[in-house]
């Protein structure tokens, strides 16, 4: 059996789905393990690492590919790079499916058998193959690192023989797992930090470290099923909005991280509001890949207005990729050890498996999973749509600093669903404002 990893190629994406600690137990399953040449290189991972462990480093995609049964992959590729690939090859990685039907029924018309990671189901079994929280966990971390790195003063209290500086003011939007991270990151800065979420069990999370949980009486709780956070009634969107709007005014960092997946982020911030931050205040937008929570965010720019600045970075856990490509390559080891028999080191999936159902994508040529088969011809199965709250909601065995988008998850190819350059351009949201 040939595995295959490739280097990848969207602007901006540092990581890589193996390590040499997990190329070591891949072999050690009976693999042969074909590395792209440079595949590691953005995570600091040099060719020579993979090769002392026993790797083969391909100097082309073509060569890494040529018969391999399993393909891992940070991002989507474009079905013309995995030619060469066994028919019904494995191909595993964050696939980011919402909204690329073309890109997903290529993959199926190549006979590839695509797995898109991110739908991993919420279970016991599977939570050591979440790349959503694993990724996540990272992005709440990052985001506070970017916040304090644009802001013009220091987090913590400061007593000085020349005074006292006043600790900065942190507000989080949406306590899953990013969130929760954001949290312990800034009160390990020494911010004092405050969050909302719609989800009243949130409270108990936020609160335990060591931050205010702020949450209208209008809403006394909006959690629904699994852990998401259900769809609010027009008058408690209004009274959550009012309740931050003269929140967020006494803040000096805001950090907002609702997504709802396979469609637009959901505005949370409003340029009215923004207008009532002081001057020097910072807002980091985790949901940037999907429009944004924050009216004025632009992907992967930062937007200054009023003097205040939006970060809009869609790739956070890229801006960290050594220990991003850690967690991600053993999330995908995982899941990939289930799929392999160890008495024979030859695939033996069982398609019936409930993490295999759930992650399938193509297969035998077709879309096969209910979620996106409907939009794929030539099937036509019924869609569904499922909310996800907060990047992913965090549940008590995932406590971030003590105990995590999105997702931060595109393409370098025709019309890029996720663009994520190395610096982000700096420009002036005055007049767009105001329009």
């Amino acid at each position: 059996m040939k595995i295959a990893v490739l280097r990848e190629t969207v602007s901006g994406e540092h990581r890589v789905a193996a390590t040499p600690e997990t190329v070591t137990k891949l072999i050690g399953l009976g693999a042969q393990v074909s590395v792209e040449t440079g595949a590691g290189s953005g995570s600091r991972i040099p060719d020579a690492a993979f090769t002392a462990q026993g790797a083969a480093i391909a100097p082309t995609v073509s060569a890494a590919v040529h018969g391999a049964d399993l393909i891992l992959t940070v991002r989507r590729p474009w079905a013309g790079r995995l030619a060469g690939a066994n028919p019904g090859a494995l191909l595993i990685g964050a696939l980011d499916p919402f909204g690329n039907d073309a890109e997903i029924s290529d993959l199926a018309r190549a006979g590839i058998t695509a797995i898109a990671m991110e739908l991993m189901p919420r279970i016991t079994r599977a939570q050591v193959m979440d790349i959503l929280s694993s990724q996540a966990n990272l992005a709440g971390y990052q985001a506070v690192i970017e916040a304090s790195a644009h802001f013009d003063r220091a987090l913590p209290m400061m007593m000085t023989a020349a005074g006292t500086v006043r600790p900065a003011k942190v507000f989080v939007m949406g306590a899953g797992v990013a969130g929760l991270q954001a949290i312990a990151t800034a009160r390990r800065l020494g911010a004092v930090v405050s969050a909302t979420d719609v989800r009243a069990a949130a409270g108990e999370q936020v609160e335990s470290l060591g931050a205010k949980f702020i949450l209208t009486e209008a809403l006394k709780d909006a959690s629904g099923v699994g852990g998401y956070a259900r769809e609010l009634t027009l008058a408690e969107s209004e009274a959550q909005a009012a309740l931050v709007a003269g929140h967020i005014a006494k803040q000096d960092i805001v950090i907002t991280t609702a997504l709802i997946p396979g469609r637009p982020a959901p505005k949370l911030l409003s340029a009215e509001m923004i207008e009532t931050m002081t001057s020097g205040a910072i807002i980091v937008d985790l949901a940037a890949e999907r429009g944004g929570n924050v009216e004025l965010t632009r992907p992967d720019e930062i937007v200054e207005h009023n003097g205040i600045r939006i970060l809009g970075f869609t790739n956070l856990a890229s801006r960290i990729p050594a220990t991003a490509s850690q967690l991600y390559a053993r999330n995908l080891l995982a899941f990939t050890e289930t799929l392999i028999d160890k008495s024979t080191g030859q695939l033996a999936i069982d398609w019936n498996d409930e993490l295999v159902r759930a992650t399938v994508l193509t297969r035998d040529g077709a879309v096969v999973h209910p979620h996106f088969a409907a939009t794929a011809a030539p099937l036509a199965r019924p869609q569904e749509e499922e909310i996800e709250a907060v990047d992913r909601p965090s549940e008590p065995r995932q406590m971030p600093a003590e105990a995590v988008p999105q997702h931060e998850p595109e393409a370098q190819r025709p019309a890029p669903p996720h663009r994520v350059p190395g610096e982000p351009r700096t420009t002036s949201g005055e007049a767009e404002g105001k329009k």
